[in-house]
């Protein structure tokens, strides 16, 4: 998918290639025994488990996924097998991807699926010819639309305000809604941290039927964005270098993305917080990013940019 415009139509398309293959089913545990952290019995079928549902997997059972990985094969098979026995559930929430296993949790998880968000998005009269910017694959979805509408310059930039909606299928994250700002001339995008943010556990589907009154209230934080913008400006930065260091331990940036941070900072470099924010917005940008990764770093520009007085 490409990370800068695209359409939802473009979007949905994608989105159900995706999903082809997908489907849920409840195990029981009395049927589920593993061969290693990378493979599981269900039935005495085999399947393969994707690094997310190892790490479930680990989580429920309450194993240190580090220490499994360490562990071979066999010591992680008796590991896994015996804690699956003291398991509470009678049965667990597969979500597959053909034979492979994408997720896995407890009955009470209620999947919002990136295709329901589409859906209520069209109901909402956002058609397939609506632009938006996207950062999507297998694990993680981004969707933020533009309001050309209220678009605003600081020093002569066009900047496009918005709402981005972000959701996992597979348990990285909630289903949420918040305040988005697109910079056009380089496509940058930024996720603000608001009050109005709304996120919601996939427990329930609460979000979908509240979504019109969230995009809402979204909304009226971009007037507070544009002033922030403004402030990022004229704030001075002595060591930008430094100052974007400090951030990556403070919001604990792994190594592949401090490496997209100083790519994104390359691009643009300069000696206020706007250009510390940029490095961080542009490094969504960068080439071989998975979804998830692209979204904490806008995120990571939204509180930058929110601590700037």
């Amino acid at each position: 998918m490409n990370k800068n415009m695209t359409t939802l139509g473009r979007v949905s398309d994608r989105v159900n290639d995706l999903s082809m293959n997908c489907h849920d089913n409840l195990v029981k545990v009395e049927d589920i025994s593993f061969d290693s952290l990378e493979k599981v019995k269900i039935a005495n079928e085999p399947h393969f488990l994707r690094p997310l549902a190892q790490q479930s997997a680990a989580c429920r059972l309450g194993i240190p996924i580090n220490y499994l990985r360490k562990c071979p094969p066999e010591m992680q098979a008796y590991n896994m097998n015996y804690w699956m026995k003291k398991e509470k559930n009678e049965e667990l929430f597969f979500r597959f991807d053909g034979e492979e296993v994408r997720a896995i949790f407890t009955p009470r998880y209620r999947p919002v699926d990136n295709f329901e968000v589409l859906e209520k998005l069209d109901s909402l009269e956002y058609g397939p010819e609506t632009q938006v910017q996207c950062h999507l694959d297998a694990e993680f979805m981004l969707v933020s639309i533009l309001d050309g509408n209220h678009a605003f310059s600081v020093n002569g930039e066009r900047m496009t305000p918005g709402v981005s909606i972000s959701n996992s299928e597979v348990g990285i994250a909630s289903l949420s809604i918040a305040a988005f700002v697109l910079r056009l001339i380089c496509t940058n995008g930024m996720i603000s941290k608001t009050e109005v943010s709304a996120s919601y556990r996939h427990v329930s589907l609460k979000i979908l039927n509240e979504f019109p009154k969230i995009l809402d209230n979204a909304s009226l934080e971009l007037g507070k964005q544009r002033d922030q913008f403004r402030l990022s400006i004229e704030s001075k930065v002595d060591n930008p270098l430094a100052t974007i260091e400090s951030f990556n331990r403070q919001f604990q940036i792994p190594e592949k993305e401090r490496e997209a941070v100083e790519w994104g900072w390359n691009q643009e470099p300069g000696k206020s917080m706007f250009h510390v924010v940029n490095a961080y917005t542009r490094a969504a940008q960068f080439e071989g990013l998975p979804a998830e990764a692209s979204f904490r770093l806008m995120k990571v520009g939204g509180m930058v940019l929110g601590m700037v007085k």
